[in-house]
């Protein structure tokens, strides 16, 4: 099977912690879900910055990353189908999805 990672982007993050607890709930239950495909539940992350040759940003860039989740799938279309009941899309964020290449090191 071939692993893939998830980068989920954007998102409300003026949520009510009632509204936080909610959609964690939600988030939790989809990735129960999943089951075996789920390789790395992953993890939220902060305010990012960007670095470049050049410059070091605080703005986290014109799309900035709010967390990772790495799962495994049959197909690029199953990893699709999974990746579009997240409850990250619901709150207005994306996810961008990418098969994890596999490369000796």
């Amino acid at each position: 099977m071939q692993k893939y990672i998830l980068a989920y982007h954007g998102g409300n993050t003026s949520m009510t912690p009632e509204e936080g607890q909610q959609h964690m709930q939600k988030w939790m239950a989809w990735m129960d879900g999943l089951g075996d495909a789920v390789v790395d539940r992953g993890v939220p992350v902060g305010s990012s910055i960007t670095v470049s040759s050049d410059q070091v940003t605080d703005d986290g860039g014109p799309n900035p990353l709010s967390g990772i989740t790495i799962i495994q799938a049959d197909s690029q279309d199953a990893a699709v189908a999974m990746t579009q009941k997240s409850p990250h899309l619901d709150i207005g964020g994306t996810i961008e999805l990418a098969p994890v290449m596999d490369m000796p090191m």
